[in-house]
């Protein structure tokens, strides 16, 4: 089922984020981003629950993306589901509630990076129809 995250579904995304998109940070970092995400209309966060556990497997977490050259869009900031319930249209049903959001906002776009060695990814997004239009190379710095 798809439904808005609360605060109560953060150890959740704890754990996805770790496990499916290799990023292990604390749960009170984890807490204090959605608290601060979650009030701001420019944020977008989808979770699916599972029907019979009611914990959530699955999330889509998009930001409004404006630049000087182009209308506005949607930027898909982490599409995750757990392993063991990947292939059952769980991440489908995420990107196409995402889709209606962004239709109904009035966004012209939505777009996404993924990383090179994520192909199973790459493969999903192309049969949702997304076109990989660039190779890039991500720089960062830390402060």
């Amino acid at each position: 089922m798809l439904r808005s995250l609360t605060m109560a579904d953060m150890p959740a995304i704890r754990e996805i984020n770790a496990i499916s998109l290799g990023y292990p940070v604390t749960l009170e970092l984890t807490q204090r981003q959605f608290k601060k995400m979650s009030k701001s209309p420019e944020h977008l966060l989808i979770g699916f629950e599972d029907d019979s556990s009611h914990q959530i497997v699955g999330y889509i977490h998009a930001e409004v993306y404006e630049s000087l050259y182009s209308e506005s869009g949607l930027n898909i900031l982490a599409l995750s589901v757990l392993p063991d319930c990947q292939g059952q249209g769980i991440g489908k049903a995420l990107i196409l509630a995402l889709e209606k959001q962004a239709k109904e906002q009035g966004f012209s776009f939505i777009r996404l990076n993924s990383a090179s060695h994520r192909e199973e990814a790459h493969a999903f997004y192309r049969k949702m129809n997304y076109n990989g239009d660039k190779t890039q190379l991500r720089f960062i710095k830390e402060l």
